[in-house]
């Protein structure tokens, strides 16, 4: 069958790999329909991810429908996937806190991935909802912003500032949004900016052409967000989350810096500030994000730059390497 494989840093292609007659026991056999590109694949393409060996076959955003299915999931139903999983030994998982386990092996990443013909995977990773194959596709990226509104405890009573409008951006945006949070964009695109506002920010920033303390101010009425989600992973970007939060805010981290950051410590102290990590996502972040798609309340279209087949894949990423700023979501389709 065909996949879509990274062999090595700058070079991937559409490969043949053995057809997958019969899953493992305990695994739902899979017909891929889409899967999603994010960040993550591009990092591994462009030979920056530490946690890849090659050669890898891509892909964690899947979209799919059951072959061989369970008594719970007939044949033909199409579900949504968990691409990670967990030990239940380390000490996240024994908190119950799976999304955050010691020893993940996350699809497409630490193992193969879902960008080929079939797949199989656990019963408890497959999420069934009454969404098209695209919708189904963005449940999984938008989970991992969902999960940082959720460890921002974010409510109706908040006023929430996302740095970032990127894919993960979006889903913390759409998220606290959807909580009733009044919600702020921060980003220098107009275009990530605008899809940000019809995915329920209330107010846009571009730090290109405003000042970030002073658009923040003006929104808050001096106070500072309650809750800074950062979602861009560049130094200037997690400093400033610290100063503009309010005191007693919460500042939430999903990317990381490729490089040390200096901090001024005592905001964290004068603030008495919760500063979260957030990574992956829970099934509850999987059942929100649902919700909150089959509500209608997300720019689907929007979001998506650009469906290919897997014989233009490698040619797309190659394209997103040299111009990263020209693609929002671009989702390989392998089924209708």
């Amino acid at each position: 069958m065909k996949a879509v494989q990274v062999q090595a840093p700058a070079t991937a292609g559409l490969v043949d790999i053995p057809d997958l007659t019969k899953p493992p026991e305990n695994e739902i056999l899979l017909r891929v329909n889409l899967v999603g590109m994010c960040g993550t694949d591009l990092t591994t393409f462009r030979g920056g991810n530490p946690m890849v060996a090659f050669p890898r076959i891509l892909g964690h955003e899947v979209a799919a429908t059951v072959v061989e299915g369970a008594p719970d999931l007939p044949a033909g139903t199409r579900v949504a996937a968990s691409p990670y999983t967990h030990c239940g030994l380390c000490a996240s998982c024994r908190r119950g806190r799976y999304n955050a386990c010691q020893n993940n092996q996350t699809m497409g990443v630490q193992r193969d991935g879902a960008m080929t013909e079939y797949i199989s995977l656990p019963r408890e990773k497959l999420y069934t909802a009454n969404l098209s194959s695209k919708e189904l596709c963005l449940v999984e990226p938008l989970t991992v912003g969902a999960h940082a509104a959720a460890r921002g405890r974010v409510t109706a009573e908040d006023t929430v500032a996302v740095f970032g409008c990127g894919g993960i951006g979006l889903g913390a945006i759409a998220s606290s949004a959807f909580r009733g949070a009044n919600t702020i964009a921060i980003d220098m695109d107009d275009r990530k900016l605008e899809i940000a506002r019809k995915a329920g920010a209330a107010h846009l920033i571009n730090t290109a052409t405003q000042d970030l303390h002073t658009s923040l101010a003006e929104i808050t009425n001096g106070l500072g967000p309650d809750v800074a989600i950062e979602a861009i992973g560049l130094p200037l970007t997690f400093r400033a989350a610290v100063e503009e939060v309010a005191f007693t805010g919460r500042v939430v981290y999903i990317g990381y810096t490729k490089e040390p950051v200096s901090y001024e410590t005592r905001l964290f102290v004068q603030k008495e500030l919760d500063i979260l990590g957030s990574r992956n996502a829970l099934p509850e972040d999987f059942r929100a994000v649902i919700r909150m798609l089959e509500s209608g309340k997300f720019p689907v279209e929007d979001a998506v730059s650009a469906i290919v087949p897997p014989e233009e894949a490698a040619h797309m990423l190659a394209d997103w390497s040299a111009k990263p700023g020209k693609f929002t979501k671009i989702m390989v389709q392998f089924a209708d």
